[in-house]
């Protein structure tokens, strides 16, 4: 009949074949032996198949209460965070041999479903070492959060093991998001075939042609346009008044990635010269076929400004024309992923927006939503490829 010396001396001597069929045994002859299941761990944990490993044991702290092997299930818990800790420190060390692998980068965690979100919280806490509140509160059901910053290198270990652990997430450089070239729509020339008049990032004034099938996603968001008022408190001296901004309203935008030219056409309801190009207020939104004449009708280059209203009603008519017109995927929870990204303030700084909004002052609202878009577009790459 077997027992546990016969297992614990096959794992000593490294037998792990001999250790494999003794657990075996012991399995059926004694099933609800509390001792199975900690040399099953064992043998996970020295075979190197640490994640099973850990798994078993944290099983075990739940299940069985003998003394003895609770102690010694956590010091074997122990011994496998130590050991994944050293190996990390090993890569990370071993990474910053190459300075390709210290270029800025980002570690995005995308939502995890309901039922995945206990193993995850879970796996984050022993990734990262924080509490299991702190990791609950940072995971999201919709949308994306950016989650670490730092070398490029490092953030690529952490989020190989966060994927290992079934935790869905992904990293990106800054210098690959710059690399994205942004054309600032100014107006759409023609709709039936394409065409854009816009600007470069040196403010150059071109046109571009396209095929709607070169569109592979659309990227949309709300940027807060604020006011500064003056700020008067009862609980103050009267004569003292502090200047405060806030939301006054919002700016639209919506991105077109063209990824076959690395390029992404910006269109925001700001800056888009509804009075020039295409009239919108000739086109019936509900009528498909848009090379009919009066869709394309030409009007005078001359600037005009154009009720705020009517703005509206032209911006909402371009959008119901692209979603004709396009039927690819529509990324729009920039403001939850925003409300993660804008305290990294410093990082943000590094990013050019080439966003045309009147403001009076910068606001990290705008660069985030480049990045944003920008890690959009080469999650879409990296999900063609």
């Amino acid at each position: 009949m077997t027992n546990i010396n016969q297992i614990a001396a096959a794992l000593e001597s490294k037998d792990y074949k001999q250790a494999a069929q003794l657990i075996k045994q012991l399995q059926k002859e004694s099933p609800e032996n509390p001792w199975v299941q900690y040399y099953i761990a064992r043998y996970y944990e020295l075979t190197n198949n640490l994640e099973k490993a850990q798994t078993t044991y944290k099983q075990i702290l739940r299940n069985i209460t003998n003394p003895k092997i609770v102690s010694q299930t956590r010091q074997g818990i122990q011994r496998i965070e130590t050991a994944e800790l050293n190996l990390r420190q090993q890569a990370i060390q071993t990474a910053k041999n190459d300075p390709s692998n210290l270029e800025p980068g980002l570690l995005i965690l995308e939502p995890v479903s309901p039922e995945k979100k206990p193993a995850a919280v879970q796996n984050i806490s022993r990734i990262f070492k924080i509490d299991a509140y702190t990791t609950r509160m940072q995971i999201q059901s919709r949308g994306w959060r950016l989650y670490k910053t730092g070398p490029i290198g490092e953030l690529r270990i952490y989020g190989q093991e966060l994927l290992n652990a079934d935790i869905p997430v992904f990293w990106a450089t800054l210098r690959d998001i710059q690399k994205i070239q942004i054309f600032r729509v100014q107006h759409f020339q023609s709709l039936s075939s394409p065409a854009v008049v816009c600007k470069d990032k040196l403010d150059r004034l071109g046109a571009i042609e396209f095929n709607w099938s070169e569109v592979t996603q659309r990227v949309e968001g709300l940027l807060p346009m604020f006011i500064e008022i003056m700020d008067y408190s009862p609980h103050r001296r009267k004569d003292q008044f502090r200047h405060r901004e806030i939301r006054q309203d919002y700016a639209q935008i919506c991105d077109l990635h063209i990824p076959s030219r690395n390029c992404i056409l910006r269109i925001s309801d700001q800056s888009y010269e509804f009075q020039q190009g295409v009239d919108f207020t000739q086109i019936s939104a509900d009528i498909p076929g848009l090379a009919h004449p009066k869709n394309q009708k030409s009007r005078s280059q001359k600037s005009k400004q154009i009720p705020q209203s009517t703005t509206r009603i032209n911006w909402n008519r371009l959008l119901e024309i692209l979603d004709q017109q396009l039927d690819v995927t529509v990324w729009s929870e920039f403001t939850s992923f925003a409300e993660t990204a804008i305290d990294y303030t410093q990082m943000l700084s590094k990013i050019e927006s080439h966003i045309e909004v009147d403001r009076k002052s910068e606001t990290p609202w705008d660069p985030a939503f480049q990045l944003y878009s920008g890690l959009a577009f080469l999650r879409n790459q990296e999900n063609r490829e």
